[in-house]
């Protein structure tokens, strides 16, 4: 399937991503297809969430929308899918609830709770079960006609566990607490599972056309630096392990690698040696400190507030300035994003601006 892509027209990302110089730093942010855009609301139409996302006709023109809006200022389109499709895949039933946001009806509740066995016996067969995900990849591929690079990804297993017996999004993270505590064993079986799973789901992403992974570990900020060691690092290095060497078993040469763990700072060291080529950063993170920190290991990604967005466009000056001199220009190891997904509420125009003032301040000189 492969061959059968146009070539591609702008590696920036790419290059960036295994390190190489390159003439301005790569652009693209997180959620940048989504809610903020009035055409993502005449696309969606009436439809559930989760329809837009088994759609693969539906989830390709979501994703290629802001590559025609922002023609020429970005530099990677991310499918439009969602971390929730892997428990899905595992036999969860999964709701996306109007202004809530991800609701399970039933969570997992404790490991002998019948539900639990079920999950960990079920022989998920990932290539029938997220078919929908590989058809939208390869769709949208054909449609951005080598315009830019297609990035896929994942949910980090510790983030998915947590969604898995919260039942939802969560303030407190009781259950997810309560879990690591108090079943230890059975969630690190648990999260060896999803794992593996993350593994083999990646892998059929990048068959599919995907140039790029990433795997969003969103909740990561809710672990100590021990329950971090313990319950997502492990996990996220098996992936990074274990993608490359499944790629080569499936004749495919492997795609560059972005870990994002948010709210993780204490852990940068250990992400920049967890075997992936891109570190995601949130808005917590100095970039200067960052820099020194990966020292070359690593590309950084991020890292602005996309509050900033909110905030009037000399406060974005001042936020791209901030992150252009503290990534040291830019030319090497870094590609520009946010600290975090696009809000809602955004104005496009103003995400537009942020764009062409990482291109004004970091662009070729």
């Amino acid at each position: 399937m492969q061959e059968q892509f146009e070539p591609l027209q702008n590696d920036l990302l790419l290059r960036a991503a295994r390190g190489e110089k390159v003439e301005r730093p790569p652009i693209w942010v997180m959620r940048q297809a989504g809610r903020y855009l009035p055409e993502y609301h005449e696309a969606k139409g009436n439809r559930d969430f989760f329809e837009c996302c088994r759609s693969p006709e539906i989830a390709s023109t979501l994703t290629i929308q802001p590559i025609d809006r922002y023609a020429g200022l970005i530099d990677a389109a991310i499918i439009f899918s969602d971390i929730l499709v892997i428990p899905q895949a595992m036999g969860m039933q999964v709701e996306m609830v109007d202004k809530k946001g991800p609701h399970f009806p039933a969570p997992l509740s404790s490991p002998d709770d019948g539900q639990y066995e079920k999950v960990m016996q079920k022989q998920v067969d990932v290539k029938a079960e997220l078919d929908y995900v590989y058809k939208a990849i390869t769709l949208t591929r054909f449609k951005l006609k080598g315009r830019v690079p297609l990035i896929g990804f994942c949910g980090a297993p510790w983030t998915l566990l947590c969604y898995m017996v919260e039942g939802g999004g969560s303030k407190f993270f009781v259950q997810s607490k309560k879990w690591i505590y108090k079943y230890p064993k059975e969630s690190q079986a648990l999260l060896q599972k999803i794992a593996e799973i993350c593994v083999e789901y990646l892998a059929l992403q990048v068959a599919a056309g995907a140039q790029l992974v990433q795997v969003f570990d969103s909740w990561a900020g809710e672990l100590s630096p021990p329950t971090f060691a313990t319950f997502s690092l492990p996990y996220l290095r098996h992936i990074s392990a274990n993608l490359p060497r499944r790629l080569r078993e499936m004749g495919l040469e492997p795609v560059p690698m972005t870990v994002f763990a948010k709210g993780a700072w204490h852990g940068l060291e250990e992400l920049c040696n967890s075997g992936y080529n891109v570190v995601g950063l949130d808005w917590m993170h100095d970039p200067a400190e960052a820099r020194r920190i990966a020292n070359g290991r690593v590309t950084i990604q991020g890292n602005a507030d996309p509050g900033v967005l909110y905030g009037g466009r000399e406060a974005i000056t001042a936020a791209v300035e901030y992150m252009v001199k503290g990534f040291d220009g830019g030319k090497q190891g870094w590609i520009a994003n946010l600290g975090h997904g696009v809000t809602p509420f955004v104005n496009p125009e103003e995400l537009k601006f942020y764009f062409e003032e990482i291109h004004r301040l970091a662009g070729s000189s």
